[in-house]
C-alpha cells in the first residue's frame, strides 16, 4: 500500500528537478520531490555555483597582480586556500538552503531518501529508501527522473580517481593546499575553468586534450584565441594527445601521454579527470520498466516522455549539453505539457553555453563551419575588444565577438564570443535568436555608450561591410 499518492513525483532536486516540481505545483499538482544528498543538486551544491565562487577569488588576485596598471599600490598579496574553499562551500549552502525555502513556499514536499521505481499501474511506484534504512512506497500519475549525471571514469586506462591525487571535480573544489602542478585531462568547460582556476593562483598547469583544439565545443576561432590567452599565462596544453598511462606514488602522479604519435612522461602533484559526463541511471530500475538508454543517458521524446507510461526524464541524465538552464527549462517544458498546456518542444539550439574561465568564454547557436555544413551562405562578422572604449578603460582589451548570418535570410545563425563579461553579454543574442531576429534588427538596436555590448552592435555590422569603430 503507497504511503502518499501525489500527481507528480520528481525524483531529484537539482535545477531540473527542483524547478519542474515549483512549476508543477503553480499548475495546481501535488508535487513531491525525493532529493538522497542535498537540494540543488551538483550545480548549486558541487558544480556551477561553488565553482564561480573560486573562479571570482581567483579573478580578483589576478586583479590584485596587474595593481599597478590601475594607479594602485598592492605589496605581498598573499592568499589563503583553507578560506577561499571555506567562502565557496558557504555559498553553495546559502543557495542550497535557498531551494528548501522556495520549495516550501510552494508546497511541495520533500522526501528524502534513494529511490527506486517498480512497475505501477499508470505510473511507476516510487520506493523511497530512508535515512532510516526503510522503505516507503509512494504512488503517482506521473514521474519525473532527474537524477542528473557524474563525472565520466576510465578506469583501463587508469583514469579513476582516488580522492587523493587522481582528482574529479568534487576534490578538486576543496584542495586543502595549492598543488604545485596539475596535469588536467579534458579541455572542455570544466577542465578549463579548474585550469584557469589553479594557474591563475600559481599552480603549474598542464591541459591534455584528445581532439585537435581545446574546447572544441566551440567555434574553431574562439578555441584558437582561448588557446594563446592561455598559454600567455603559462599553462602548457597539449591538443591531439591522449593519456596512455596514469599512475600515481606518494609524490603525485605520472602521465605517459602520446603527442604526434611520440610519448612522453609529465609528473605531477595532482591529476583532474574532466573526460566528460554519464548520467545516473543505476539502481533506479529503469531496465525492469524497458526505459531505453544510449551511452548512459535516458532517451526521450521533445516532451521528456520516456515511452514508458507515467514516466518522464529532464536534465543531464538525458544527455547533452549537461547544463542546468538546460535541465530547468525542460523541467517546465515538461510539466506544462503533463498538465496539458500548449507548450513547443525545446530548441537546443538556442541553449547558450558558458565557461567561466578567464577569458570567459560563451556562445549560442551555429559556428561558422557548423552553418557551412548545414548548407548555409553565411556573412561573418568580427569586433575585438581592443576597439571598444569600455573594454579599454576596464583594462581588458583583448577578446573577441563573432557572429554568423545566413546570407540570404538575415538571420542570425550564431554568436560567439571571448573575454571580459561575454558570460553576461550572450544573452542579448539568445533574446534575437528566441525572437527571430534578422540582422535589420539588431543592426538598428541602440545599444548603451560607453558599454560592452556595443561590441555586439559592431560585430552584427561588421559582417555587413558597415563597421563603424574598426
Amino acid at each position: 500500500m503507497a504511503s502518499e499518492t501525489f500527481d507528480l513525483i520528481v525524483i531529484g532536486g537539482g535545477p531540473g528537478g527542483y524547478v519542474a516540481a515549483i512549476r508543477a505545483s503553480q499548475l495546481g499538482l501535488k508535487t513531491a520531490v525525493v532529493e538522497r544528498e542535498h537540494l540543488g543538486g551538483i550545480c548549486l551544491n558541487w558544480g556551477c555555483i561553488p565553482t564561480k565562487a573560486l573562479l571570482r577569488t581567483s579573478d580578483i588576485y589576478h586583479l590584485f597582480q596587474r595593481a599597478e596598471e590601475f594607479g594602485l599600490k598592492a605589496d605581498n598579496v598573499r592568499f589563503d586556500i583553507e578560506a577561499i574553499v571555506k567562502r565557496s562551500r558557504k555559498v553553495a549552502g546559502r543557495l542550497s538552503g535557498g531551494v528548501g525555502h522556495l520549495l516550501k513556499k510552494n508546497k511541495v514536499t520533500v522526501i528524502e531518501g534513494e529511490a527506486k521505481l517498480e512497475k505501477g499501474s499508470k505510473a511507476p511506484k516510487v520506493v523511497v529508501k530512508g535515512k532510516d534504512g526503510k522503505n516507503a512506497t509512494y504512488e503517482a500519475k506521473h514521474v519525473i527522473l532527474a537524477t542528473g549525471a557524474r563525472a565520466r571514469t576510465i578506469p583501463a586506462a587508469g583514469l579513476q580517481p582516488d580522492g587523493k591525487t587522481i582528482w574529479t571535480y568534487k576534490e578538486a573544489m576543496v584542495p586543502d593546499a595549492l598543488p604545485a602542478s596539475i596535469l588536467v585531462i579534458g579541455s572542455g568547460a570544466i577542465g578549463m575553468e579548474f585550469a584557469s582556476f589553479y594557474s591563475t593562483l600559481g599552480s603549474k598547469v598542464t591541459v591534455v586534450e584528445m581532439v585537435d583544439r581545446i574546447l572544441p565545443a566551440e567555434d574553431e576561432e574562439i578555441s584558437q584565441f582561448a588557446k594563446k590567452a592561455f598559454e600567455k599565462q603559462g599553462l602548457k596544453i597539449l591538443t591531439k594527445a591522449q593519456v596512455e598511462k596514469l599512475e600515481t606514488g606518494k609524490s603525485g602522479a605520472k602521465a605517459t601521454i602520446k603527442v604526434d604519435g611520440k610519448s612522453e612522461t609529465v609528473e605531477v602533484e595532482k591529476v583532474i579527470l574532466a573526460i566528460g559526463i554519464t548520467g545516473n541511471v543505476e539502481n533506479l530500475g529503469l531496465e525492469a520498466l524497458g526505459v531505453k538508454i544510449e551511452r548512459g543517458h535516458v532517451v526521450t521524446d521533445g516532451y521528456g516522455a520516456t515511452g514508458v507510461s507515467g514516466l518522464y526524464a529532464i536534465g543531464d541524465v538525458t544527455g547533452a549539453p549537461w547544463l542546468a538552464h538546460k535541465a530547468s527549462h525542460e523541467g517546465v517544458i515538461c510539466v506544462e505539457k503533463i498538465a496539458g498546456k500548449d507548450v513547443h518542444p525545446m530548441d537546443k539550439s538556442n541553449i547558450p553555453g558558458c565557461t567561466y574561465c578567464h577569458p570567459q568564454i560563451a556562445s549560442v547557436g551555429l559556428t561558422e563551419a557548423k552553418a557551412k555544413e548545414a548548407g548555409h551562405e553565411v556573412r561573418v562578422g568580427r569586433f575585438p575588444f581592443v576597439g571598444n572604449g569600455k573594454a579599454i578603460a576596464l583594462g581588458e582589451d583583448q577578446g573577441l565577438i563573432k557572429t554568423v548570418f545566413d546570407k540570404k535570410t538575415g538571420e542570425l545563425l550564431g554568436a560567439h564570443m571571448i573575454g571580459a563579461e561575454v558570460t553576461e553579454l550572450i544573452q542579448g543574442y539568445v533574446v534575437a535568436r528566441q525572437l527571430e531576429t534578422t540582422e535589420a534588427e539588431l543592426m538598428h538596436t541602440v545599444f548603451a555608450h560607453p558599454t560592452l555590448s556595443e561590441m555586439m552592435h559592431e560585430s552584427v555590422l561588421d559582417a555587413y561591410g558597415r563597421a563603424l569603430h574598426y
